[in-house]
């Protein structure tokens, strides 16, 4: 039995943008689950069994170098999906994904999701187009990492998370938020002075 598009399902725009019978297939293969704060969905170079569609909250991809230095490369909120590289056909992916702001999630198993999505499919062209934007987003990230002042760049980071939450207020820490830009815990300490 397909499973209802309630309110809260509609919230992730790619499920929503997807033809009611393609939605509904897929849906009836899901599960809705909770994600909590600092829950890590996937490690990199590890299998992922899952892949979720948000439908609230953020979650960080995030690289990590040799050293063990971690930096946020890209978001996935609301309007996406975390586990884009089963869509791709690889079976990991060299980043990690770590809820950043709590919320809930549409999850489907990464082999189920894979037999699920047919090429040729409107969801399938729909996930080419996905897939596309994230490298955009991605490498618009970069740049900013690369070129932005640590302030520019932190004010980047909350917005891009209010839209997501849609809300005005979400939890965050001085030493999160330094992981996530790569940065000393002092340096977004003098930018957060900066911005009260």
């Amino acid at each position: 039995m397909p499973k209802p598009v309630d309110a809260d399902l509609a919230r992730n725009r790619l499920l929503a943008a997807l033809p009611a019978e393609e939605r509904d297939r897929l849906l009836s293969r899901m599960d809705s689950v909770t994600l909590d704060y600092k829950q890590v969905l996937g490690e990199a170079n590890q299998r992922m069994e899952h892949i979720y569609f948000p439908t609230s909250g953020v979650v960080s991809m995030i690289a990590t170098t040799q050293d063990g230095q971690r930096i946020e490369v890209g978001t996935i909120g609301n309007e996406g999906m975390v586990g884009l590289w089963a869509f791709l056909g690889a079976d990991t992916s060299p980043l990690s994904a770590v809820v950043q702001v709590q919320g809930g999630a549409e999850r489907i198993g990464s082999d189920e999701f894979r037999r699920a999505v047919l090429p040729g499919s409107r969801t399938h062209d729909l996930l080419l187009r996905y897939a596309q934007a994230m490298f955009v987003f991605v490498a618009q990230s970069q740049a900013c990492n690369r070129l932005h002042t640590i302030e520019r760049r932190c004010c980047r980071w909350i917005l891009l998370t209010h839209d997501r939450v849609r809300g005005d207020e979400f939890p965050l820490t001085q030493e999160f938020l330094s992981e996530m830009l790569g940065v000393r815990r002092a340096s977004v300490n003098e930018v957060a002075r900066e911005l009260g």
